[in-house]
């Protein structure tokens, strides 16, 4: 998922994402544990969109605290 893609989430949509992501990730991991994955890059991709939705996260956050603030 592109980051343009991500922007035009709302906060929720953003956390939904990022914790379906995380599960994946972690179902991902369990899996290559037990047995050999079809798609090795599927773990990477999981923890770039993570890191993603956070990045943004921060931001939005970061924005807000200096709306409010000033």
């Amino acid at each position: 998922m592109k980051i343009s893609e991500l922007r035009e989430m709302s906060d929720e949509q953003l956390e939904l994402t990022a914790q379906d992501a995380a599960n994946q990730l972690f179902r991902l991991r369990v899996k290559a544990q037990t047995e050999k994955l079809e798609a090795p890059s599927e773990t990477r991709r999981n923890r770039k969109l993570i890191a993603r939705v956070r990045t943004l996260q921060t931001e939005r956050a970061k924005q807000a605290q200096s709306a409010s603030g000033s």
